[in-house]
């Protein structure tokens, strides 16, 4: 598709900055919509950037494709259900505006070990929003579940998570023995994979962690 118009949840956070800068350099990628609850502090001729409060989302312009990247973790939230508000919740009202607005794809940065039935809630929380955004009958929703994200959360603003930097320290030591799936993954990685996959792909697609390392390097590397 050509002159593809596309939204993106999450704008300023380490996933969805990363969205954003790749779509806007893609010359089919007419316009760039981020969504966020602050400004990005980054311009660009396609970017339009939408200041919204997730709860009370407005319409949104017509748009072809939507990137859902907003997410946050139980202690930064302080409990579950801030936490499910805007894991599940936003997200999925970001979902349904986007298909109301014309988007037949979708694209979302979901979780490693991501299930409904799982014992662990932040895991169900993540499944739980899977499932949701499949019955919504997008012609295609690409998962992208990562391992630990690396990337520099403090540039952006955001506090440090503890988990990425532990596992960060970890992976630097070990990872040639780390099987792929379970090494920490950079932003810029599953940021390029969903914006190869989502133009193209049909139906349910899941991307495993493994299968999105080196996505955003030259195809010469």
């Amino acid at each position: 598709m050509t002159s593809r118009r596309v939204a993106v949840a999450g704008a300023t956070g380490l996933v969805g900055r990363c969205l954003v800068q790749q779509l806007c350099a893609e010359p089919a990628v007419a316009a760039v919509h981020g969504l966020a609850r602050r400004p990005l502090g980054w311009t660009h001729p396609k970017l339009h950037m939408h200041v919204v409060d997730f709860a009370a989302l407005p319409a949104l312009p017509p748009v072809d494709e939507v990137y859902l990247a907003l997410g946050t973790t139980i202690r930064q939230a302080g409990n579950q259900a801030a936490f499910r508000a805007v894991d599940f919740d936003a997200n999925l009202a970001v979902a349904r505006a986007a298909q109301a607005a014309g988007a037949g794809r979708a694209g979302l940065v979901s979780a490693m070990g991501a299930n409904a039935k799982s014992s662990v809630f932040y895991s169900r929380v993540k499944g739980e929003l899977e499932d949701a955004l499949a019955a919504l009958g997008f012609d295609a929703l690409v998962i992208a579940r990562p391992s630990m994200l690396r990337g520099d959360r403090a540039v952006l603003g955001q506090p440090v998570r503890a988990g990425e930097l532990r596992w960060a320290r970890l992976d630097a030591l070990l990872r040639p023995l780390i099987p792929s799936n379970y090494r920490a993954i950079d932003a810029a990685d599953v940021a390029a994979a969903l914006c190869r996959q989502v133009p193209t792909a049909q139906g349910r697609v899941v991307l495993p962690s493994g299968a999105m390392q080196g996505a955003s390097l030259p195809a010469s590397q």
